[in-house]
């Protein structure tokens, strides 16, 4: 595990512990805990709390005489806690009376973030100094992962092209020392990875798909893979305007992988991580491929083009085949890919497939204790025959208005093989402001992945 440095606590909000720092002191009241504090203090605090109506109601803020703060608190921790209080206290350093728990102190870490790649800061965000018992270098390095996904969802597709979340992944490597391969164009088409090819070779920037390799061969094989749309047209079936105005955010799956491979690595967690980024540009042109089309994929089946629009899955398609190659004991992907899971279970839960009811579940039980939410979807076997082609061996988008992200992650269960997968299905995106979740690119499902896998392969921190 890297050593902490004062570059890594850089922008994150967070500082390292030290008694030695002034700092204007907080303390977290629940509505319980109100009338014992409250009957603690001098008349005149007494006084002062009344004048500014605090009833401990999780978000307040309350000032004491000699300046201390108070802080109301919900019965259970959660990013909410302190999310909030980065870019509403003053400018400043501030530190907690008593300890706090892992993800109350991640709730300023990620509540400090600002997307200022092309306009100047309106301000810096008031500094926490870390209790001493605070997981210093799991708090930073999960704060970095969610930034470093943040980051890219957020900027712009004319800056994030196939070819910059190249460099992405390739900086990356650089960093923790892994190696890295990509295939481009048309070289696609010798790995037999004819959906990823297809669904991008219209853009100006070809398409491409990045293989890294990190740690021990003899330690479990885990495989993460992540979709790169990195702009959504539509293809040849065009979005409305509408539609299209986010659609930056379509590489939120590839995003959320390399936050996730970045995560993994920072804290040398003892497997051997394989990650596979398949990127492209959804664009129209004249060789735009076509509905009608069937494409021939990694795996040997060809599939029938019912919508240009539902094009993550292909791209998906050839990557998990080729995930499969090395038998994996867990197989991981995430992609924003039907409109449909946004349908069921809105903009701020993780809709999530698996073909193992275990480990849906429990990563379920992580998502809440993690405030990092993800709700089990039914991998309904029997909705296959919406996916059935008269032409190819299936095709890639049902006719039917039902069940579509269940159809859509029917057909990637197609490509697996009898391997333990996990199949999110997310937004990437915070279509409004909470605390410690800033408006924009989320790491959705990030942390609740990651904490099953430090749990499962040993790392500290838990």
């Amino acid at each position: 595990m890297q050593n902490l440095t004062s570059a890594d606590f850089a922008n994150t909000g967070l500082l390292p512990a030290d008694s030695s720092t002034p700092a204007t002191t907080l303390q977290l009241i629940n509505g319980e805990q109100l009338a014992d504090f409250t009957n603690n203090l001098s008349a005149t605090d007494q006084q002062w709390l009344k004048r500014q109506s605090f009833s401990a109601k999780a978000g307040q803020v309350a000032w004491l005489e000699n300046g201390d703060g108070v802080l109301g608190r919900a019965q259970e921790d959660s990013l909410a806690t302190l999310g909030h209080l980065p870019y509403t206290l003053p400018e400043g350093v501030y530190r907690l009376k008593e300890s706090a728990t892992f993800i109350t102190l991640l709730g300023w870490g990620l509540g400090s973030y600002a997307f200022n790649r092309y306009k100047a800061a309106e301000r810096e965000p008031a500094q926490l100094i870390l209790p001493d018992s605070a997981d210093a270098a799991e708090l930073i390095h999960t704060v970095a992962a969610t930034y470093l996904t943040r980051d890219l969802i957020n900027t712009p597709a004319q800056d994030m092209a196939p070819s910059h979340l190249q460099a992405e992944v390739e900086a990356l490597a650089t960093t923790f020392e892994a190696t890295v391969s990509t295939v481009v164009g048309d070289e696609l088409l010798d790995l037999e990875c004819g959906a990823i090819h297809a669904v991008g070779r219209a853009a100006d920037d070809p398409p491409r798909l990045m293989d890294l390799t990190w740690g021990d061969p003899n330690h479990p094989k885990i495989t993460v893979v992540g979709k790169g749309v990195t702009f959504d047209s539509g293809g040849l079936n065009l979005k409305p305007s509408g539609g299209m105005r986010l659609m930056k955010k379509d590489m939120g799956g590839a995003a959320i992988a390399l936050g996730l491979g970045y995560l993994i690595m920072s804290q040398a967690l003892p497997v051997r991580l394989r990650m596979l980024i398949p990127a492209a540009e959804n664009a129209i042109s004249g060789n735009a491929f076509r509905p009608g089309d069937v494409l021939h994929t990694h795996k040997g089946l060809t599939v029938e083009i019912d919508n240009t629009d539902a094009e993550g899955r292909l791209l998906l398609c050839d990557a998990l085949s080729m995930a499969t190659s090395e038998k994996p004991d867990l197989i991981v992907d995430y992609a924003t890919l039907t409109g449909a899971a946004r349908g069921a279970v809105g903009a701020e839960i993780a809709a999530m497939f698996s073909n193992d009811d275990d480990l849906a579940q429990a990563l379920t039980r992580i998502g809440k204790t993690e405030d990092d939410a993800v709700w089990p979807m039914p991998l309904h076997d029997d909705y296959a025959y919406m996916l059935k082609s008269n032409v190819a061996d299936l095709v890639n988008s049902a006719a039917s208005p039902y069940a579509g992200a269940v159809t859509a992650a029917l057909f990637l269960k197609r490509f697996i093989d009898d391997i333990p997968w996990l199949h999110f299905d997310v937004m990437a995106f915070n279509i409004r402001k909470r605390a410690g979740r800033p408006e924009g690119g989320e790491a959705m499902a990030l942390r609740s992945v990651y904490r099953h896998l430090s749990r499962q392969y040993g790392a500290s921190g838990d």
